[in-house]
């Protein structure tokens, strides 16, 4: 009797094992999963590189996702109205805070890999708030074939313009010191770069990549004539598509709308 009690007691663990393994298999992604403003969240590291992905309810077709570059979860309307749509929403931390310098693109480099590999949409839609302007733009140009559209919302486009402060903004020295090592570049060759976002557009516009940004006409950190301005004037005398929304008397901050519906509408049209 004994024998034969612990025969099925030793079943149902063997069962219980192998229903919780089949439930792991059915998960889109590795990691630690928590809940997100309704939608699963999964937080992993492959091979050194820090993956966090947000999956919606039903992947629309093709599953497109949205990369922001920095600052997740700061507002997030656009990202959540997108979940909502069936898009994926994905960020690598271990990309952020590089100023679009070349570690940032290699970490991004590997991350599109992995992630198309595991089925994701070929071509994302590139979201940079802030410095993040800076790793979307300079991954872009690398990989232009590889690119739906970029949105940039009070983008960095020329890192003389923020943190180096050599303009009309004050900068932040601290970021400039960060960004001079991460460029392994001297103030004396970060001031005659011609590498900077602003500088590269033509690869862009040859592309036909649609790109979108959201701007305060007052912002004194990012200052729109040395980001902005100069992307849209030189981007439409190349021939390429931008849409700006220019909010008047609004500074860095807050970013993006309150309504998100450009920013869906700005996705989706990149799908066309």
């Amino acid at each position: 009797m004994q024998i034969a009690l612990t025969f099925v007691l030793s079943c149902v663990l063997v069962l219980q094992a192998a229903c919780f393994a089949a439930d792991a298999g059915t998960e889109p992604f590795p990691g630690k999963k928590t809940d997100w403003n309704g939608y699963a969240k999964y937080d992993f590291a492959i091979e050194g590189n820090t993956y966090l992905v947000v999956v919606p309810k039903e992947a629309a077709p093709g599953k497109p996702w949205i990369w922001r570059a920095e600052f997740f979860g700061h507002e997030p309307q656009g990202d959540i109205a997108l979940l909502g749509k069936g898009w994926h929403v994905v960020h690598n931390a271990n990309a952020a805070g590089q100023y679009g310098g070349p570690k940032g693109v290699a970490v991004w480099d590997a991350a599109y890999a992995y992630l198309t590999k595991n089925g994701l949409s070929a071509k994302p839609v590139l979201e940079g708030f802030s410095r993040g302007g800076l790793l979307c733009y300079n991954w872009a140009v690398k990989n232009p074939d590889k690119v739906a559209g970029i949105y940039g919302d009070a983008p960095v486009c020329d890192f003389k313009s923020w943190p180096g402060g050599k303009g009309k903004g004050p900068g932040s020295k601290g970021d400039w010191q960060n960004c001079l090592k991460c460029y392994g570049l001297t103030e004396e060759q970060a001031m005659a770069y011609k590498q900077n976002p602003v500088d590269m557009l033509e690869v862009l516009a040859k592309a036909k990549v649609p790109l979108f940004h959201i701007a305060g006409d007052a912002d004194k950190v990012v200052p729109i004539e040395e980001n902005t301005n100069i992307i849209a004037e030189r981007y439409k005398k190349l021939g390429g598509d931008i849409q700006l929304i220019i909010k008047p008397g609004v500074d860095h901050h807050p970013h993006s709308v309150k309504d998100p519906a450009p920013i869906v509408e700005f996705c989706l049209k990149c799908l066309k």
